[in-house]
């Protein structure tokens, strides 16, 4: 074996180990991620639409609609709004929620996410508040303290319109490991909420728990009638996320076709290296054809050989990859620990660590494009030594 052939089979082994880990990763974000959000969303949402005229509509006639429905687990009343909270000069905005407690938890449940504090302890009329963990850091709210909540619905005074100011009192604390829904997440109890912001029973939502949230799609199209569509929104988890993970699959594609590119300079590589050996093996491939091998034959014999790399390069690459993808968050993990800082923030990826999930179809892919390049390399270093001339190889020798 030549030097430029064993540099060929370990160019075509990183380029495998590279595409299979990096592939894994991506599929580790969309996994967990999607994981996150199913914990801590509701699979769908429904409502009334508003500015029909109707004026008897009200959240518990949706409920009676949706709950007991094939595909659908639980579902919970909810009203939400846009504010502004402050505590101690600092003012920072948040998705305001008004819930039922006992009937949220059916559909999202808090209780292994609760730093501190109970939602049972939202009662209403009571003007109490769950925030965000690090929601309440950046406001230095802490259980038993009073925060400021602003919303946009003004009060009307001499002076003119004035946004509506309310004091509440917080009794729980909520870490979700979503750092853009700790920062800006803010529950209340609905009845305060429905005071708040001065809205009736029309104005309140329902959150769907599915039997089969990945697929919320499909179960949400079966759910609603056409006729009910006239009078009813509904939108489920992938809606509020299409944009997000629509992108995370293009830059999954995207960094398979430039990895792909590893692979491609190593075939470069294996064509050089079978080249050569055909520069070099002229008369014995002269000798070969006068002894009777076909030009077929002739190419086979390099085929096999540029495959034999190919193969090799395939085969220990994916071996190695996948010891990786496997190891890769521990191996991470390792060099935090040892470098004293962290390389995956939560605050950019939503994740504080490097998680992998190994598809089989996605290691199929890449032995694919491994071999098929491979095989490609060896068509015209093969091709020539086909063409030799054997009286012109052997003129000299």
């Amino acid at each position: 074996m030549s030097f430029i052939s064993l540099i060929s089979i370990i160019g075509i082994a990183l380029g495998v180990i590279v595409l299979i880990t990096v592939l894994s990763v991506v599929n580790g974000f969309q996994k967990d991620i999607r994981g996150k959000l199913l914990n801590i969303a509701p699979h769908a949402e429904v409502g009334y639409m508003m500015g029909d005229g109707e004026q008897n509509q009200k959240w518990q006639d949706l409920q009676k609609m949706f709950d007991g429905k094939n595909g659908v687990i639980a579902t919970a009343p909810y009203i939400a709004g846009q504010g502004l909270i402050a505590n101690q000069g600092e003012v920072q905005g948040i998705q305001l929620r008004g819930i039922l407690p006992g009937q949220e938890r059916k559909v999202v449940d808090y209780a292994d996410n609760l730093v501190s504090g109970s939602l049972n302890d939202l009662k209403p009329d009571e003007f109490d508040i769950v925030l965000g963990e690090s929601l309440a850091q950046n406001l230095g709210a802490e259980i038993g303290n009073k925060v400021t909540v602003i919303t946009p619905e003004g009060n009307v005074t001499p002076a003119g319109v004035v946004p509506r100011l309310k004091q509440f009192t917080v009794v729980g604390i909520v870490k979700t490991g979503a750092d853009e829904a700790d920062n800006s997440m803010a529950m209340i109890h609905m009845a305060d909420a429905q005071k708040l912001f001065r809205v009736d029973d029309a104005a309140i939502s329902l959150r769907l728990r599915l039997a089969d949230p990945q697929n919320a799609p499909a179960v949400m199209e079966k759910l609603l009638s056409e006729n009910q569509r006239l009078n009813i929104w509904a939108q489920n988890w992938t809606d509020n996320n299409r944009s997000y993970f629509n992108a995370v699959e293009m830059e999954k594609r995207l960094l398979t076709l430039l990895l792909a590119f590893i692979i491609l300079v190593a075939v470069f590589n294996l064509v050089s290296s079978l080249v050569m050996a055909v520069t070099e093996k002229q008369s014995d491939i002269a000798i070969l054809r006068t002894l009777g091998m076909s030009p077929r034959g002739v190419m086979k014999v390099f085929v096999v050989q540029g495959m034999v790399a190919g193969v090799v390069g395939t085969a220990s690459g994916t071996i190695l990859g996948l010891a990786l993808a496997a190891n890769v968050g521990k191996i991470v993990a390792f060099i935090e620990q040892n470098m004293g800082r962290k390389l995956v923030s939560s605050k950019v990826y939503f994740l504080d660590y490097l998680p992998s999930d190994i598809h089989a179809s996605d290691v199929i892919s890449v032995i694919c494009i491994s071999l098929t390049l491979s095989f490609l390399a060896t068509l015209y270093p093969s091709w020539r030594a086909a063409r030799t001339q054997p009286a012109e190889a052997l003129r000299y020798e």
